[in-house]
């Protein structure tokens, strides 16, 4: 299976490590198929995305959605690189890690709050440490949209920074930690609670960081670093543009030193997770 480390190498735009394909059940979301997330990583300056199935983060059993993820990516392998789903709370978990490790996945997704999993909940740790050992990146989504925007049917709530951190701890582990939807408040309660090894194991995709005129983004690029703020599409769930626009709009003395580069994204964090796997 084609991963995001062999794909087009000489394509040295990001990869995206949040998008989706499927319906939301909430609401309506435009264009939710696999060909358009093609068109719309190429328009936007992505080389590929890490893929999620976004009907499966509200089912019961991961298993029905993975297959599907599976099957819609095929044809696009070179540019979808699928992250499916993993429920630690679920029978046979592992084998779904392992089809997921087969399959070349870089990263499979996690749904804590949907699945009423806390800070102590042994499943998620124990699913942290399997993709450590996986080489795989573990994936977790805070949330979908902003309190003011959701269903009232949508109650599950943002995951909280004690589920982050307390994953980030786990003694001995080699996992990475990819988090998705986190705010200026949430990401600095997660990272400056970590040791600086710890904080090295954990990612943020910045799609919902503020950009003027509070200036959030700005100043996680000069406090945390660009290097544990990563490349996110958030599509179709969110407009493609944001992480692009948050970075143009950088003060450019501050632009000028934090190229593009600099960031993380999904090939940068794949490779990090497989060479501490292989350590």
């Amino acid at each position: 299976m084609t991963s995001p480390l062999s794909a087009s190498p000489a394509d040295a735009r990001p990869i995206d490590i949040n998008a989706w394909i499927g319906a939301y059940p909430f609401r309506e979301v435009p264009h939710p198929d696999p060909d358009v997330l093609v068109r719309v990583l190429d328009r936007e300056g992505f080389s590929g995305a890490w893929v999620g199935h976004l009907p499966g983060a509200f089912h019961r059993d991961p298993e029905p959605s993975n297959r599907a993820l599976y099957a819609a990516v095929a044809p696009y392998r070179a540019v979808l690189h699928p992250a499916p789903i993993v429920r630690p709370d679920w029978p046979q978990w592992e084998r779904t890690l392992a089809t997921a490790k087969s399959e070349g996945a870089p990263a499979v997704r996690v749904y804590p709050a949907q699945c009423g999993m806390g800070p102590g909940h042994s499943g998620l740790a124990e699913l942290m440490l399997a993709c450590g050992e996986s080489g795989i990146a573990l994936h977790i989504t805070v949330r979908f949209e902003d309190l003011r925007q959701r269903h009232a049917m949508d109650s599950a709530g943002d995951v909280p920074a004690a589920t982050l951190r307390a994953l980030a701890r786990l003694s001995g582990s080699r996992g990475h930690l990819v988090v998705a939807g986190a705010g200026r408040e949430l990401l600095e309660e997660t990272h400056w609670g970590l040791t600086p090894d710890e904080q090295a194991r954990v990612w943020y995709d910045f799609g919902w960081i503020w950009g003027p005129p509070e200036d959030h983004f700005e100043h996680l690029v000069r406090t945390v670093g660009a290097a544990r703020l990563a490349w996110s599409s958030w599509w179709p769930l969110r407009l493609a543009q944001q992480a692009r626009a948050l970075v143009d709009l950088l003060p450019q003395p501050l632009r000028d030193r934090t190229p593009d580069s600099a960031f993380a994204d999904g090939r940068s964090i794949a490779l990090s997770a497989l060479t501490a796997a292989s350590s």
